[in-house]
């Protein structure tokens, strides 16, 4: 949580706050929506105490003879700001480090695509800043990607302008709290623009784990969607997903147990199965939404999201948070980056909670729309069996499981929900295993805090050795109690 107060100060006045600190002192290198970041420092008055240098190599043959080629051929990626910090602030050390031993050097970068004419390209970007917080210190890094929301050019290039000054303000002035330091990316730009990743790095850095800037972005409403790694570092989908074939698995992971595992490689598994997808570019994420982190609370608990976190990456698994309750957001998101295939995995339960939301919030005439937005073409929903109990009891009513062959579902929708069966939009999983059906996260979390035993055996055996080794899950409490 936020732990600075602070006044929301306008553009003009964080631009001209940093031109009158006469010990920071760097450079801006722009690409693609002009010089909007340097103009707002130059406007204000006072820039000679700030800009060393601002410069734009829109040509591709002069930014590459600057920064080197691009072997991807895309020049609005991660890999072209890395670059251009680099050798900016490389050049800034070697001119101005005997010149200036008093300054806290820094070099701004950013790679952008505003909106075109023909509003093929809708306008996102990358931005970066490299700066010393003292100039004995080795610099810190902050990277963000951003989407642009404004429907035309010139507003697009001067949201970027203020988000570039908020990012400098912010880098300088908020550091002791990352959290305020990326909410402040936000200020005097209300809904204009999505933030939906932010990678800190460097020694004022060192003690923030690198996937809490991932929670921060979706739990301050800056983005619906933000993804880590299995190294615990935030990427970004156009980094890895752009034109692949992706399969989501949602769920809440408290702890990640046998079921979880099996509807992972089950799904995915029958998904790389698929005609249609090339299994070569398949990618799998596990998908925990605010909803699953105890959204009606008035905290989110970090502690209990890494756990999560720390089971899921020591599965070498892709985790994404999202804000999306409404599937048809996630998949709009994903469609930015040209998913070619989307996998979803649903317990039957979970599908049967969808459609029944889905037909009771549009029968107003809205009910095809509303499901056309979810079931594309190219998505397939694949449905995980439950064994049938008595609500009360919890005891077996039926040797059959639940499947698309026998759930329940409101009879306006249903020759609806027949269509898509049979056209294989929503399937029935094959490869999962029956004896892990009774297996239920919420009870093993129990197992752990009360410290009875048995309860590694329904969790993959990393699971249980990351619980233990950290002591998630309020497991050293327990275990203490009974050393007690």
């Amino acid at each position: 949580m936020s732990k600075i107060k602070r006044l929301e100060l306008d553009t003009d006045q964080k631009a001209l706050e940093i031109n009158l600190d006469e010990n920071i002192y760097g450079s801006f290198a722009e690409i693609g929506a002009g010089q909007e970041v340097a103009r707002y420092f130059f406007k204000v008055g006072a820039a000679a105490g700030t800009i060393a240098k601002s410069m734009s190599a829109y040509d591709k043959k002069v930014s590459d003879d600057i920064y080197g080629p691009e072997p991807s051929g895309r020049y609005v990626c991660r890999a072209r700001v890395d670059k251009m910090l680099d050798h900016e602030y490389n050049l800034n050390i070697q001119r101005l480090r005997e010149e200036r031993p008093e300054a806290k050097l820094f070099a701004f970068a950013d790679s952008v695509a505003a909106i075109n004419y023909t509003r093929t390209i809708k306008g996102q970007g990358w931005l970066g800043l490299r700066f010393q917080l003292s100039p004995d210190k080795e610099p810190n890094d902050i990277v963000l990607h951003v989407r642009m929301k404004d429907r035309n050019n010139p507003l697009q290039q001067q949201a970027i302008g203020v988000l570039g000054v908020n990012l400098v303000y912010g880098a300088y002035n908020y550091y002791r709290d990352p959290e305020t330091m990326i909410v402040s990316l936000m200020d005097n730009l209300s809904d204009r623009i999505s933030i939906d990743m932010v990678k800190l790095s460097g020694p004022d850095f060192d003690g923030i784990d690198g996937r809490l800037p991932s929670l921060w972005l979706v739990k301050n409403n800056m983005t619906e969607v933000a993804m880590f790694g299995a190294d615990c570092q935030g990427i970004h989908a156009s980094e890895f997903l752009y034109k692949k074939e992706v399969m989501i698995v949602r769920g809440n992971y408290r702890p990640t147990t046998l079921v979880h595992t099996d509807l992972m490689d089950a799904g995915f598994k029958q998904f790389k199965e698929e005609e249609e997808v090339d299994e070569s570019k398949a990618h799998l994420l596990a998908e925990i939404t605010l909803e699953n982190l105890g959204k009606a609370n008035a905290k989110i608990d970090e502690k209990d999201f890494l756990a999560r976190a720390d089971i899921l990456c020591g599965l070498g698994r892709t985790v994404l948070i999202s804000n999306c309750d409404q599937f048809n957001k996630l998949i709009s998101y994903l469609g930015n980056y040209k998913v070619k295939h989307l996998g979803v995995v649903f317990g039957v339960r979970q599908l049967v909670e969808m459609i029944n939301q889905l037909f009771y919030q549009n029968k107003d005439g809205l009910l095809l729309k509303a499901f056309g937005n979810i079931f594309h073409r190219n998505v397939f929903i694949y449905t995980y069996p439950a064994e049938q109990r008595n609500p009360a009891t919890g005891e077996i009513t039926s040797k059959e499981l639940v499947t698309t062959k026998n759930m329940t579902v409101p009879k306006g929708v249903a020759f609806l929900i027949k269509h898509l069966v049979e056209s294989r939009q929503i399937v029935d999983m094959v490869h999962y295993n029956p004896d892990l059906l009774n297996i239920y996260a919420g009870k093993v979390l129990a197992m752990i805090r009360k410290g009875d035993d048995g309860w590694e055996k329904f969790v993959p055996p990393t699971a249980a050795k990351i619980i233990k080794e950290k002591n998630l899950f309020d497991y050293k409490s327990q275990q203490l109690k009974f050393e007690v």
